[in-house]
This record gives structure tokens, C-alpha cells and sequence, in this order.
């Protein structure tokens, strides 16, 4: 099988900076599965929250032969008109399905559970919602704002309810490296809603 091999900005966050990389205590394919399932669980959720998904790349490579397996992705959307805490909730969604498949196949272990948290996505969530205004609080509820923990509570009951989706895109995106959006809908039955002022 061929791997797609990210360039250096694929590794970057949303303010410019690299992507932490942690340890999994997985083989190669479930590593793979790992990151295929956290990139879908952005993706289906988005998209069912009205969210425009453009493309869904997983990534994999080695530094060097000695080295272990290296693997991330990379969802491209337009998120104009959603509503902001939805858009967390997505933030949130692809550190919930990465757990719940990493739970499902017996590999949740402390070292995977820790390589699971996704600090980036809560990092650009906090980020969007101040940008509008509302308050997104790492460790507590600030006043009038909403706790990480709540969003990451309301992601893994929207995951949990689209799973038969979710499962099956994650396995596509495993299998081929890179979908489009508009495969994403169709493999999940939802509606890839049309590009901010398209036809």
C-alpha cells in the first residue's frame, strides 16, 4: 500500500507552530486506523453540524529506517455560518473517535490514552471562540463561557451517534490516504453542503 507522505505544513497547527508527536503502543495499520478514525470524527461531525468539508488526508511516514512509524492527518473545511460551539464540538469530535476505536479493539492503554489527547484542536477551538466572542475555558467553566470538558462531553454523544458513519469513512480514508469531501457525504449519507457562494 502506498502512504501519503505529509510536506512541513501539513505538521503545523493553526498559529504556524509544529503538531506535538507522542508515542502509540500500536502496529502500523492500527496506528493508521487510529489517525483515520480521528480526522472522520472531525469530518462526519462537522458536515452533519452544516460544516463544508473540502478534503480528509492521513499521513504516514518514517524520519529515518530506524525509526517507528509516524502518522497524522489533516481536514480541510469551510466553517463559515456554523455556529461557534458546534465548531468546538467538532474541534473535540476527532480525540472522541480516535478513543472510542482505540476502546473498541482493546487498545486503550495509558501510553495511547495520553498520545489521544489532542491538544492543537482545543487549542484552535479556544481560539475561534474568542475570536467571537464567547469564553472556552481548558480546565474550568469561565463566566458565561462553557468548559472543554462540556464540549468534549457533547463530541462523544454526537460521535457515539454517528459511529456506523464514522466507521465507515475512517475505513475508506485508511485504505485510500485522501478523500473529498464530497466522497466523505456520500460514504457517510450526509450532505456536503455546497462552497460559500456556490451554486
Amino acid at each position: 500500500m502506498s502512504h501519503l507522505t505529509p510536506e512541513p505544513e501539513d505538521l503545523l497547527d493553526h498559529t504556524g507552530q509544529r503538531r506535538p508527536t507522542r508515542g502509540m503502543e500500536l502496529s502500523a495499520r492500527d496506528l493508521r486506523l487510529a489517525l483515520a478514525f480521528h480526522e472522520t470524527g472531525h469530518a462526519v461531525l462537522g458536515m452533519a453540524y452544516g460544516m463544508r468539508v473540502e478534503r480528509v488526508d492521513l499521513f504516514t511516514w518514517q524520519d529515518s529506517p530506524s525509526e517507528g512509524l509516524f502518522a497524522t492527518g489533516a481536514t480541510t473545511w469551510d466553517a463559515h455560518g456554523i455556529r461557534p460551539w458546534r465548531f468546538a464540538a467538532q474541534c473535540a469530535a476527532g480525540e472522541a473517535a480516535q478513543g472510542r476505536f482505540l476502546r473498541e479493539r482493546g487498545l486503550w492503554t495509558a501510553v495511547n490514552a495520553a498520545a489521544c489527547e489532542s491538544v492543537h484542536d482545543r487549542e484552535l477551538a479556544i481560539d475561534v471562540l474568542a475570536e467571537a466572542g464567547l469564553l472556552l475555558g481548558r480546565s474550568h467553566a469561565p463566566a458565561g463561557g462553557k468548559s472543554w470538558a462540556t464540549i468534549q462531553a457533547v463530541a462523544r454523544r454526537s460521535v457515539a451517534l454517528l459511529w456506523p458513519r464514522i466507521h465507515r469513512v475512517a475505513f475508506a480514508l485508511e485504505q485510500h490516504n485522501t478523500l473529498t469531501g464530497d466522497e466523505v457525504a456520500r460514504l457517510a449519507g450526509l450532505i456536503n453542503p455546497a462552497p460559500e457562494g456556490g451554486a
